[in-house]
């Protein structure tokens, strides 16, 4: 965990829960858990500065922008929830035809 600094609160982030991934792209041929992963799911050593009024920003992004991560809440621990949000996360869409790709070369290799 990271070093917490006065007012900072750790974060953890996990992938998306329902309000997340209803509705995102999920290519044919790719099981819709895919959807709710994202690609820091677990990561812990992550900290959040409260705004002035005491609440903590709607959305964390990675990657200059392409991934997002939504918060959630607090867990039992005091942590910051976020969670992988796929419907704001510009990448997920390319992602997820990379995953279709991969099921598909399974898929064939199955077969043979």
């Amino acid at each position: 965990m990271a070093t917490l600094l006065r007012g900072e609160v750790p974060v953890i982030l996990q992938p998306a829960g329902t309000a997340q991934y209803k509705g995102a792209y999920c290519p044919p041929g790719v099981p819709f858990a895919e959807v709710r992963r994202g690609p820091f799911d677990g990561k812990q050593d992550i900290v959040v500065r409260p705004d002035a009024d005491g609440g903590l920003p709607r959305v964390m992004t990675f990657g200059n922008g392409a991934v997002v991560y939504e918060y959630d809440g607090p867990d039992s621990k005091g942590r910051a929830v976020y969670r992988y949000a796929p419907r704001l996360s510009p990448s997920h869409q390319s992602v997820m035809d990379g995953v279709a790709q991969v099921y598909a070369q399974h898929k064939k290799e199955e077969q043979r």
